[in-house]
């Protein structure tokens, strides 16, 4: 029998020997995730035995680390806007930079809330559900529907809508194909990065998350085109149309939005000072005397 302190060695230099980055931090996460332990209770613990069956578990859990799969593929969760959502290879594991969408969306929605009766969402290729789920934590009044081409996502979604106790619809379709009715918010974090690159991507993302969810063709560009191109015949007047984009995409994306008629159109960066987000606003509708 092995104490938690010296499974907690093992486990990091396991790690390390892997060439894993964040050998130190994966191997405490994951010795939190099996023992339920906190940094505080450790340091009165570490030198107690660990039960053979939580050793046996850890071990297994840090040699599929080792194989570079993502830390919350193992543990299927992911904290996302303060929520635990379940992700696993069907769906990208979500991530911080992409919290300035929802920040901006909801930013945008309260703009819109004077004299409004309850909003309507759409979140186009919403793999995993977060960016829908997030909006609607807040947004409590509002109606959300989450679309994407993979059923395995969907089922994704389904289940973390269940497990968060947030209602909203799922839809597969493939973009605007099978989607109707009008929204208030449409919003978008779709595959953004350029074919030629996706293979280059660290192992944890490129064999490990699913392509479809990563490649956007030649140049990156082709759901940004795609949607804002589309877009139009789903947003209601006033409404705001808002993407995620990859740091050299900013000035692109915001010429699709120019060209397909929205204004108010502004680019965020995050908190690294790169652009990740643009959104606009469509049109009011002109009334004539």
């Amino acid at each position: 029998m092995q104490t938690h302190r010296e499974l907690l060695l093992e486990g990091r230099k396991t790690l390390e020997e892997a060439g894993i980055a964040d050998s130190t931090t994966d191997a405490w996460l994951l010795m939190e995730y099996i023992t339920g332990m906190t940094r505080a209770s450790y340091f009165i613990r570490e030198n107690e035995e660990m039960s053979r069956e939580q050793a046996e578990k850890y071990r297994e859990m840090i040699r599929r680390r080792a194989q570079h799969i993502p830390l919350q593929h193992i543990t299927h969760e992911a904290w996302f806007y303060g929520l635990k959502f379940y992700v696993d290879e069907h769906v990208l594991t979500p991530r911080q930079d992409t919290e300035v969408l929802v920040e901006e969306v909801l930013l945008e929605a309260g703009k819109m809330q004077a004299g409004s009766s309850r909003s309507r969402i759409l979140d186009m290729c919403t793999g995993s559900g977060c960016i829908l789920l997030a909006l609607l934590s807040v947004l409590k009044e509002a109606e959300g529907v989450g679309a994407d081409l993979s059923e395995e996502a969907l089922a994704v979604a389904a289940k973390n809508s269940r497990e968060l106790g947030i209602p909203a619809v799922w839809k597969k379709s493939d973009l605007f194909a099978d989607i109707s009715g009008t929204y208030d918010i449409i919003v978008s974090n779709p595959p953004y990065i350029e074919s030629h690159v996706v293979d280059s991507l660290m192992e944890e993302v490129r064999d490990h998350e699913p392509r479809m969810a990563l490649d956007g063709t030649a140049d990156g560009l082709y759901f940004y085109r795609r949607i804002s191109g589309e877009a139009g015949e789903y947003l209601k007047p006033g409404g705001i149309l808002a993407f995620e984009i990859g740091y050299n995409q900013g000035g692109s994306v915001r010429l699709m939005l120019q060209d397909a008629g929205y204004t108010e159109i502004r680019v965020v960066k995050d908190l690294a000072g790169l652009d990740r987000v643009v959104l606009g606003r469509k049109k009011q509708e002109e009334h004539h005397v």
